[in-house]
């Protein structure tokens, strides 16, 4: 019996092992996976990425598109959007430009992340071009133009959660990006 007690001992300790070693893996696994269901569904207000815009057929309403611009406490920078909102239609490529202003006298390196609001957008916001995931490295005093260009996917009419949707807004944040 005792032989048995430790087979049954070793079985568990295995198993523990490998059910530890099993969720240590998926863990690591699980930001990956979770940008790569956020980039194919749209959830979260993460954008659609997109090589060209299809254009319009004209049959579609326009959409509001806001701006928003936000800095973290850590990145002496000035982070400013397009002033106005524009009325964009379904298909139509938009180029829109965003300014950064370091105003720290140091180099300084930062990196924009995104989102879009409400979250529902996320799947028909199609993001072309755009200065974000890009370590952006400004001189002392330096200003710089960042553009995005975008288009709204016209399937916005085709879907049931989107077709009613009048207003999109894109929000960029800067974060300090120095190793």
């Amino acid at each position: 019996m005792a032989v048995s007690l430790s087979k049954k001992n070793n079985n568990f300790l295995i198993w523990t092992l490998l059910i530890a070693v099993f969720m240590l893996g998926l863990s690591f696994a699980s930001v990956p996976l979770y940008d790569l269901f956020c980039r194919v569904t749209g959830y979260a207000g993460t954008v659609q990425r997109a090589s060209l815009a299809p254009g319009s057929s004209g049959q579609y309403k326009n959409i509001q598109i806001r701006f928003d611009s936000n800095i973290s406490s850590d990145l002496n920078w000035e982070f400013t959007a397009p002033k106005k909102e524009i009325i964009v239609q379904p298909g139509v490529q938009e180029v829109i430009y965003y300014t950064a202003k370091n105003l720290s006298d140091n180099v300084t390196t930062g990196t924009a992340v995104f989102n879009v609001s409400p979250p529902k957008a996320g799947s028909i916001f199609m993001k072309v071009d755009c200065f974000c995931f890009v370590k952006q490295t400004l001189q002392p005093g330096e200003e710089v133009k960042m553009p995005v260009s975008f288009y709204v996917d016209p399937s916005i009419n085709d879907d049931d959660n989107t077709k009613n949707l009048e207003e999109i807004t894109l929000s960029y944040t800067f974060f300090s990006a120095e190793t």
